[in-house]
């Protein structure tokens, strides 16, 4: 996109909290091409990558990742836990019924 140079005597645009739209002095337009690669810098367009992310959310994303992956591991170890104290509680119990189990499958039918 090829930038659109600055008007005289016109103040620089006002940009949304967001960042995500300017104002002309008429009407709100999109800070944001409709393709996400190029950002209105005030000036003129910039490709999105060299802007860089918008002040404020640098670091929530990756915060938000660890805090899920962290979650996932505490779910896996408790699920654990639970697992080994069920199977070194009942596992005699467990071990007998499968052994039913296997000798009737091993056993005759009687007629």
């Amino acid at each position: 996109m090829a930038g659109q140079p600055p008007t005289p005597g016109v103040p620089a645009p006002t940009f949304s909290p967001d960042g995500m739209w300017w104002w002309d002095g008429a009407q709100w337009r999109p800070a944001l091409s409709p393709d996400g690669r190029w950002r209105w810098d005030g000036r003129t367009w910039v490709p999105a990558a060299a802007q860089g992310q918008r002040q404020g959310s640098g670091g929530r994303a990756g915060l938000a990742v660890l805090i899920g992956v962290l979650a996932f591991a505490g779910i896996l170890v408790v699920v654990s836990a639970i697992t080994v104290l069920v199977l070194f509680t009942m596992g005699n119990q467990i071990t007998n019924v499968l052994s039913n189990v296997a000798a009737a499958l091993g056993s005759t039918p009687s007629p």
